[in-house]
């Protein structure tokens, strides 16, 4: 067991649990406390009427960064977690009866653009280049380097980054560049929802998020051996095994600061204090400050920013097993831009939402019983303002199987036997993600990546911050590397040894 430095993590979600692990790698004696009953935050999981359900994140990519932190520990990563690499990516479904299987390929991703939307294969391929150029040169400036300290700053080599940016993808956004490279109103909206997976509006984020598409038609998506809660499993039994201590049902109550809150002292839980030299908080930003933090002033710039996007969630155990579905299906709105204008601005979900349903069951049999889907049908929803409510939750649920019913032709209303909704403020709730939003701030304006919360108290010594709600950002591979920088600066101001 670690007799180094003491360190406190507060909260056990993805980027926590990362945290805790190459804290004690380092030589920290780590105690985890988490306000729930078990590990994974948002990258939980549920079972009910025979079905297992994930109840957060269901896309996977960058395994890369799992591996990276069994490596650190030096414990081979198979006796642990098991994942494949998966040759399609996405279904894409309109009303109109076009269908489009992503490939993780490419090469076979353009030749598929070509034949089902008539966009010129070279157009694409061209498009999907210039994407993973951006993610291999800039996307690893911006995405592993923190923005906030001169000395990572150089080793990221910003300017040589910059130089790499046209200055549409910088100060257009995401929809002009689509627009503008792809032409075709159905390639333009497939291209345009991967602002959605930062919560963004994909008329404002910046192009530069075009490189996002590099994480699936390039890298690749995996699928995760026994559902995605299987990363929170694995990383859970991790950090025991290089000495991490868990305490559940644990939430803390304030963290504890020395005269002038010029450093950490540990926290309180219980109304006991726990001492710790180091402390790095995996809650969302906004609470840490509010509740943990109520003395300390916080930096009202970054905590006011526009929060992203949040979600309703409709767990469908189905008694139909659909041929025309996949792992990850999207049947696209009508009406993009009036979609966005609904999240964004009026704070609602418009009449006819975009839905995805991600269905486990087809990879995974024990996820449903014979004959039957395990159905995660989600919607965009915006952050919580008080506008949820019974009435809009039954207004979406009838929409989406509206949606289901034009698009697929399938009738879900006799279909349905076990039902759980989560909507933005249950999300809140059960996670503390302020106002329900997924993935903290959104990134509308070219300056989103500079104004996220940095990875360390500029002020406190001894306090850090990783998880979604920090830079780099919200999904597990932005979590991951969050908590790779923010354990970077914590090794190097407490000196623990190597």
């Amino acid at each position: 067991m670690a007799t180094g430095p003491r360190a406190v993590v507060i909260g056990s979600g993805v980027g926590g649990l990362a945290a805790a692990i190459r804290l004690a790698c380092s030589g920290h004696s780590v105690d985890v406390f988490e306000a729930a009953d078990g590990p994974g935050g948002k990258l939980s999981e549920f079972r009910i009427g025979g079905y297992r359900f994930d109840r957060g994140p269901s896309l996977f990519t960058r395994p890369d960064l799992i591996e990276e932190l069994f490596q650190l520990a030096g414990v081979p990563v198979e006796a642990h977690f098991r994942h494949q690499r998966l040759d399609e990516a996405n279904r894409y479904f309109w009303e109109d009866g076009t269908r489009l299987t992503a490939w993780s390929d490419p090469e076979r991703m353009a030749r598929e653009m070509e034949a089902r939307l008539g966009v010129d294969a070279r157009r694409v391929l061209r498009y999907l280049e210039r994407s993973a150029d951006l993610m291999q040169s800039t996307g690893s400036t911006f995405l592993e380097h923190s923005l906030h300290a001169w000395s990572d700053l150089r080793k990221g080599d910003v300017p040589g980054a910059m130089r790499r940016i046209r200055w549409p993808e910088l100060f257009g956004s995401l929809h002009d560049v689509n627009r503008k490279e792809l032409g075709h109103d159905k390639a333009v909206q497939l291209f345009d929802r991967y602002a959605t997976y930062n919560g963004s509006d994909p008329f404002r984020t910046p192009g530069l998020m075009r490189m996002i598409p590099a994480l699936e038609h390039g890298d690749g998506v995996f699928l995760p051996k026994g559902g995605m809660y299987s990363i929170t499993r694995a990383l859970h039994e991790l950090a025991e095994r290089v000495g991490v201590r868990f305490h559940f049902n644990a939430p803390v109550e304030r963290i504890l600061l020395g005269p002038e809150g010029r450093s950490v002292q540990g926290v309180q839980v219980n109304g006991a204090p726990h001492s710790a030299d180091v402390v790095m908080s995996n809650m969302d930003v906004v609470p840490t400050y509010r509740h943990l933090l109520p003395d300390t002033p916080a930096p009202e710039r970054i905590l006011r920013q526009e929060r992203s996007s949040s979600a309703i969630v409709f767990y469908w155990g189905v008694r139909t097993v659909h041929p025309d579905l996949g792992l990850h299906n999207i049947l696209f709105t009508k009406d993009s831009r009036a979609e966005f204008r609904s999240l964004f601005q009026d704070l609602t979900v418009c009449d006819d939402p975009t839905v995805y349903i991600n269905i486990t069951s087809i990879h995974e049999p024990g996820d449903a019983p014979t004959g039957r889907s395990n159905w995660f049908t989600m919607v965009n929803a915006p952050r919580d303002a008080g506008q949820f409510g019974p009435e809009l939750i039954q207004r979406v649920r009838r929409q989406v199987m509206d949606k289901v019913q034009r698009t697929l032709g399938l009738d879900l209303s006799p279909l349905i036997e076990v039902e759980e909704v989560l909507d933005a403020p249950a999300i809140q709730q059960l996670t503390s993600s302020h106002a329900g939003s997924l993935y903290g701030t959104a990134s509308n304006s070219p300056l989103s990546a500079f104004l996220r919360h940095p990875n360390f108290h500029r002020r406190t010594k001894g306090l850090f911050f990783c998880g979604g709600s920090v830079h780099p950002g919200g999904g597990i591979p932005l979590a991951l590397l969050s908590a790779r920088i923010a354990a970077y600066f914590a090794n190097s101001r407490t000196h623990a040894p190597a």
